[in-house]
């Protein structure tokens, strides 16, 4: 018995000292939230939803819609993340279409989606799907044909998107 109240003592004691040590929780929270803070792709999204909101958009703003397919769990589809929003004229190029989302993992593959998309996943990931303000089917792009390195070209990447915008597609 009297072992028993010592060791729960000593362990009350050190809980309460580690409890009180200054940065040590906020230490643990940010290395956990800093592992899982790349969340591009939402894993249990309804993408057929969410299409159908980004075809209502595309259409009133006369922009085409632009899908980008992965998941979290890539590396490429993290860096392609990275490379499109960490360039001023690139994120304005993208700022010309409807961007989208589609997760493909483990946990949803969007199978019946991705069937309606023509199974982009055949090229690998992440890919790139391209519909016009409607919501028609124009072309699915293998991002590898973007890549550079252990990154992506500029130049690929602006030709691409500007090739494929509403405005230069339509004349406008």
């Amino acid at each position: 018995m009297k072992c028993s109240r010592f060791f729960s003592a000593l362990l009350t004691g050190t809980l309460l000292t580690a409890a009180m040590v200054p940065g040590k929780q906020d230490l643990y929270a940010q290395k956990t939230e800093s592992q899982n803070s790349f969340q591009v792709y939402k894993v249990y999204a309804d993408a057929g939803y969410e299409l159908k909101y980004a075809k209502e958009r595309a259409l009133k703003a006369h922009k085409n819609i632009i899908i980008f397919v992965g998941g979290n769990w890539c590396v490429w589809c993290k860096r392609l993340d990275a490379f499109l929003n960490n360039d001023p004229q690139i994120t304005a190029a993208l700022g010309e279409y409807e961007v989208m989302h589609i997760n493909y993992s483990k946990e949803n593959k969007n199978e019946k989606i991705l069937a309606e998309l023509n199974n982009p996943q055949q090229f690998g990931f992440p890919v790139i799907v391209l519909l016009d303000d409607k919501g028609n089917y124009m072309a699915t792009q293998n991002t590898g044909d973007l890549e550079s390195g252990k990154s992506y070209s500029k130049e690929k990447v602006m030709d691409f998107l500007h090739k494929w915008s509403f405005k230069n597609i339509n004349n406008q």
